[in-house]
């Protein structure tokens, strides 16, 4: 069985997450940790639980969902996975960061890319990766069937959806997205998103006023 965990970090009050199975072993999504008080808080959690990080793997590569990718692969010495079509986001990261006046010049490079016909294993679970473009070129979400949840990045969120001004961005892609492979997911599917609380399918197939 796979288990989630959630910290909110940064300046855009970003969610990351972990997920971790009775082995212990741990994937970190979205790390957005900017400072080093917020990298020693998802830390002490890690050690507390006695988690064994083998992976970081990230929804897409906008600047909040990446501050804190090189502090965890120095650490854990652990793989980077994005999806590839997410990569000219990621290497414009340093401009992002110097528009929103924040100090980050070294941008992290992936070591493997994610596919959408490819299941990621953690232990002997499974997590289905749904190809979801719209925010960003490369948005991919994390499908836990067993679970009853996805983490979906910024793709959905509760009562709204994801920003699709930002270079790479389509607004009908994006809803695109939300019908085929969002709300294609059991209507008792919780969505953890990138930022603010969680929802779930049937919530946002009833209210959110973006897919009615």
């Amino acid at each position: 069985m796979l288990y989630i965990e959630s910290f909110t970090f940064n300046a855009f009050q970003e969610n990351t997450y972990l997920i971790y199975n009775d082995k212990k072993e741990c994937w970190i999504v979205d790390p957005g940790m900017y400072d080093n008080n917020e990298t020693k808080h998802l830390v002490e959690f890690i050690d507390q639980k006695q988690l064994q990080p083998k992976a970081i793997i990230n929804t897409h590569t906008h600047l909040d969902h990446i501050f804190g990718v090189d502090a965890l692969k120095t650490r854990y010495s652990i793989p980077f996975l994005v999806h590839e079509k997410d990569l000219p986001v990621l290497n414009g990261a340093a401009g992002s960061a110097m528009l929103f006046g924040f100090d980050f010049k070294n941008i992290p490079q992936p070591d493997d890319f994610l596919s959408e016909t490819q299941p990621l294993q953690l232990g002997t679970d499974e997590v289905t990766i749904l190809f979801t473009p719209g925010h960003s070129p490369g948005s991919v979400s994390f499908y836990y069937g067993p679970g009853n949840w996805v983490i979906g990045g910024d793709v959905l969120f509760s009562g709204s959806i994801g920003r699709t001004d930002l270079p790479g961005g389509n607004f009908d892609t994006l809803i695109y997205s939300i019908r085929t492979q969002l709300f294609s997911l059991p209507d008792e599917t919780v969505v953890h998103s990138g930022h603010g609380p969680a929802t779930t399918i049937a919530h946002e197939k009833k209210y959110n006023p973006f897919l009615q």
